[in-house]
């Protein structure tokens, strides 16, 4: 099992490695990294809603798998120079039980689906023009923080908060110890 330790000045739990107050109340809105120990998370909100391609998202297709749910607006810089490492890192763990979904928040479709586009995103993203989607997420994520990335265990509790944009070397290291952690409980 490999151990990645992750360092941030900002922090969100406690010295027990509790959620601190206002995490689940979506206060918290600082750059940064939290991580939530298994026996620590809480579960993660239904993800609903209508892709970029109109169609209906479900999350049935996600049931024991690792999720990684990514926060993004055409419009944001940080999440353009995000998204070159979302898209390795979604092509790298396709076959590893890892799934990606975008929600994209506040935008216009055709820039929206423009940005898809251009980066070659291959996973679905949920449109959310105007915030009902995140609006279920406000307990794990600041409705007004983008980007902001989650990771959710394959018990479909959230693992990993990330405010503001994430690198390729940080969240391949979450999702390595997601995975390692997976295969131990078994």
């Amino acid at each position: 099992m490999s151990i990645v330790i992750l360092w941030s000045p900002w922090t969100n739990t406690d010295n027990r490695g509790a959620p601190a107050a206002g995490v689940q109340a979506g206060l918290q809105t600082k750059p940064g990294l939290d991580l939530y120990p298994p026996g620590k998370r809480v579960g993660a909100p239904k993800l609903e809603g209508t892709t970029l391609d109109g169609e209906a998202f479900s999350p049935s297709g996600l049931a024991g798998s690792i999720v990684v749910i990514n926060v993004w607006g055409s419009w944001c810089a940080p999440c353009r120079a995000e998204t070159p490492d979302l898209v390795r890192l979604a092509n790298e763990y396709a076959n590893k039980g890892v799934r990606f979904v975008g929600i994209n928040t506040r935008d216009n479709l055709d820039a929206a689906k423009a940005f898809v586009r251009t980066f070659r995103v291959p996973y679905p993203s949920v449109q959310d023009i105007n915030g009902e989607v995140l609006l279920a997420f406000r307990d794990t994520i600041p409705t007004t923080v983008v980007p902001t990335t989650l990771v959710v265990d394959t018990h479909g509790q959230v693992a990993t908060r990330v405010i503001g944009p994430v690198t390729y070397n940080t969240l391949k290291g979450i999702l390595k110890d997601e995975i390692a952690l997976g295969e131990a409980n078994r």
